[in-house]
């Protein structure tokens, strides 16, 4: 929690002055076999995952009910949210996701 608003703000170099956008996963041990599991897959974005009973305030903030819970964050402003079902399976795969990321990159160029 101490640190999780200076994750999502980073300003990592993505070119042309761009940053990259931050995904963070919001998970919980006891339902770590539904985790996302591609994450080396996925281009042009910086990965954090978060334990829900390490990180109550920023679960409390993005209104995290589910686990998994993906938030794509773009200098800090929540950009896409990707949250598990009543069935605690995340409902996006590595496409859809990475096209979030691709959608949230190319909006940011303008």
């Amino acid at each position: 929690d101490d640190n999780f608003d200076n994750k999502i703000n980073e300003r990592q170099a993505f070119g042309d002055d761009q940053t990259l956008p931050v995904i963070v996963e919001f998970w919980a041990e006891f339902n770590d076999a539904n985790k996302f599991g591609d994450w080396d897959k996925l281009e042009d974005v910086v990965y954090y995952r978060a334990d829900i009973t390490k990180c109550p305030a920023a679960k409390k903030k993005y209104k995290v009910r589910m686990v998994p819970t993906i938030i794509i964050f773009k200098e800090g402003v929540k950009e896409e949210m990707f949250k598990a079902g009543l069935d605690l399976i995340l409902p996006a795969d590595l496409n859809e996701i990475q096209e979030s990321i691709n959608e949230v990159n190319k909006a940011s160029k303008f």
